[in-house]
């Protein structure tokens, strides 16, 4: 078990990792809304919420298996909690091409 209370959560190999992680989820997700933009249907509205969400459980997963390595997980945490809140906000995505 770690000492978290120590709070040596400086490593930048890591938070490059995760910066990357991000980017690259970041980026599908607005490829599907430029797929979206051009398509129009459903499927792809739905499409851009979704990759976010399964991005961010992807870091949580990736947060809990370096937590056991003892390593320093806060980083990870953060860009899932970071794609969590953005699937949220692309849920408008989905809802405006329900209203339309």
């Amino acid at each position: 078990m770690t000492n978290d209370v120590e709070k040596r959560w400086h490593d930048p190999g890591m938070f490059r990792s995760a910066v990357t992680y991000v980017v690259i989820v970041a980026a599908i997700a607005g490829i599907a809304l430029a797929f979206y933009a051009f398509d129009r249907s459903l499927l792809s509205a739905v499409l851009v919420p979704t990759i976010t969400f399964v991005g961010g459980v992807g870091a949580f997963i990736r947060t809990y298996q370096i937590w056991r390595a003892e390593g320093t997980w806060p980083i990870w945490q953060g860009a899932g909690w970071f794609l969590l809140a953005l699937s949220l906000v692309c849920l408008a995505v989905p809802g405006s091409a329900m209203m339309s």
